[in-house]
């Protein structure tokens, strides 16, 4: 749990430095006449209500910061916290039929590097990506997209969710899809927590928005090499290996495309695993919920 609380203060020191920069997407006409607004929102964006959302919560789940876990009880049916207590409900998405990678907290100037590899291989990779570096970088997201890679939901700012309001887990989610629908005319059927935060009351309005929530298997703690002289590629690709001996070349793997080095352990893990599966491929899924023609 102190390696993830590790990766939330970088990971918010990123965002404090994203949250000065201009947009380099712009505020779509039908976006400012639904929300009344006029540009894209910073770090902690509105709720707008919505008319589909409906916040009677079945489930009584209390909020509670990263690392609380003493105040969630363990019960499957009530609560299920994944962050706490490892707990799947019956519609989150944890493993796959072969070993594939997953990406999360892109785009990013990096991105691009991940995607020449990809090519190599014929791998199609699904991108868990921010609203707030969607809207910073349009052209790699689109071209993400253009090259066929599943592109999904992982909030708008990348917050803790058990730790907000229901109002404000709706805004992470309603800006997150807003912004994949103004690049790239699609609204994402998959959503990764940042974190891996996620309780009944998360999943609750997950559901709402039509998403379905894809956990992992293994965890790559690949941000770690940045600052961490025992996590490095060589003991990164040694673990997975062994987790795809030990699991039958099964499994999602985490791992982030926001960072040159998380990138480069990217490549280096892609060439050693050609054969993959996007994550709607996995189950049998559809890419997305909707897509416009644009």
């Amino acid at each position: 749990m102190a390696a993830n609380l590790h990766h939330k203060h970088f990971f918010n020191d990123e965002l404090g430095e994203l949250d000065e920069l201009a947009s380099s997407l712009e505020f779509p006409r039908w976006l400012k006449d639904f929300t009344g607004l006029s540009e894209w929102p910073g770090i902690d964006p509105p709720y707008i209500p919505l008319d589909f959302i409906d916040f009677n919560v079945p489930t009584l789940v209390p909020i509670h910061k990263q690392g609380q876990c003493d105040m969630i009880p363990n019960e499957v049916s009530s609560v299920c916290s994944f962050d706490c207590h490892n707990c799947v409900s019956f519609d989150d998405i944890h493993t796959c039929s072969k070993l594939s990678q997953t990406f999360d907290d892109g785009p990013s100037q990096y991105t691009p590097q991940l995607l020449r590899q990809l090519d190599k291989t014929n791998t199609k990779s699904t991108f868990f990506t921010i609203g707030l570096n969607i809207i910073r970088y349009p052209e790699i997201y689109l071209k993400t997209h253009q090259k066929n890679h599943i592109m999904a939901s992982h909030t708008w700012s990348h917050p803790f969710l058990p730790s907000l309001t229901n109002e404000q887990i709706v805004a992470q989610l309603q800006w997150s899809i807003w912004a994949m629908n103004a690049t790239a005319g699609h609204l994402p059927k998959w959503f990764r927590p940042p974190y891996g935060g996620v309780d009944n009351r998360v999943r609750y309005f997950i559901r709402q928005f039509g998403m379905q929530l894809v956990l992992w298997d293994f965890d790559t703690f690949d941000w770690k090499t940045v600052g961490d002289l025992l996590k490095n590629d060589e003991t990164i690709l040694r673990d997975v290996k062994t987790f795809q001996k030990e699991k039958n070349n099964q499994g999602i793997i985490l791992e982030h495309d926001s960072l040159s080095q998380t990138v480069s352990i990217g490549i280096k893990l892609n060439q050693h695993l050609p054969d993959q599966l996007t994550i709607p491929q996995c189950v049998g899924g559809i890419d997305y919920i909707k897509q416009f023609p644009r």
